[in-house]
């Protein structure tokens, strides 16, 4: 590995970023929790004092997470339509909590993956910086 910005070796995430992610902890130590809040990142981890504040996902988790969702529940209710043929109203009623269930159960973990991919890929660490 090579050097970086403050003369340290910088190291890939020590832990598998998915189980990281899933379990909403630091990449860098798999002990600190990454989140302040719901989806608020901390800025530094309790446990090893790695900065978050240069890694950003923006809205790359939610795009995923609402693909994921939406892709579930609409083949769903497409296969339930076809073969039982229940009445509208009884697809609303399952078909719209189950997606938003569905979406705000996988942000932060979808959120966590995300940032440990980042953090693993060395994304946000530039050389140039001083």
């Amino acid at each position: 590995m090579t050097d970086g910005p403050t003369g340290l070796d910088l190291q890939p995430a020590r832990i598998d970023p998915i189980r990281a992610g899933l379990l909403c902890r630091c990449p860098n130590c798999g002990k600190g929790p990454l989140f302040a809040g719901f989806l608020k990142v901390v800025d530094r981890c309790a446990a090893c004092g790695f900065d978050f504040t240069r890694l950003n996902t923006g809205d790359g988790a939610a795009i995923f997470i609402m693909q994921i969702a939406g892709g579930i529940v609409v083949f769903s209710a497409l296969f339930v339509q076809v073969a039982y043929n229940p009445p509208i109203w009884a697809m609303l009623v399952v078909a719209l909590p189950l997606v938003a269930a569905l979406s705000i159960g996988l942000m932060r973990p979808g959120k966590g993956v995300m940032i440990a991919l980042q953090m693993r890929n060395k994304s946000g660490q530039s050389r140039h910086d001083s």
